[in-house]
Order: C-alpha cells, then sequence, then structure tokens
C-alpha cells in the first residue's frame, strides 16, 4: 500500500490534463523553459562582469593598532 502503481500514475495524469488541458501545460512548461534560461543567462552574466576585489576584513584591534602607530608616527 505504500508505493503507486502505474496505473494510479495513469489516473493522476488523466485528471490533470483533464483540469489543465495541454494547451494551459504546454504554456507551464514553456515558460518555466524561459525562466531557466534567463536564469543561466544572469548567471553567465555575473561570470563575465569583473568585480571589483573586497577589501579585507579589519577588526576593531586591527584599527586600534593602525590609529596608535600613526599618532607615534606623527
Amino acid at each position: 500500500m505504500g508505493s503507486l502503481s502505474i496505473w494510479h500514475w495513469i489516473i493522476v495524469l488523466v485528471v490533470v490534463l483533464l483540469l489543465f488541458g495541454r494547451g494551459k501545460l504546454s504554456e507551464l512548461m514553456g515558460d518555466a523553459a524561459k525562466g531557466i534560461k534567463a536564469f543561466k543567462k544572469g548567471m553567465a552574466d555575473d561570470d563575465e562582469t569583473p568585480s571589483k576585489p573586497a577589501e579585507p576584513v579589519r577588526s576593531l584591534d586591527h584599527q586600534n593598532n593602525v590609529e596608535a602607530e600613526r599618532s607615534k608616527v606623527g
């Protein structure tokens, strides 16, 4: 009883086709394909654009040490 047979899946498929029709399903699949293509294009655009290297994260201790050295020098 835990698994569904092929007949259960066929009945589910027939009900889905009756509810949505072939036209609606093909439109949904086309929209999904367009979304996937747009996502892939966006990911490719991100890889092509050079990004400015991020500055290293500075802790408060590091900033205090730099300020102390500056005050000693000048």
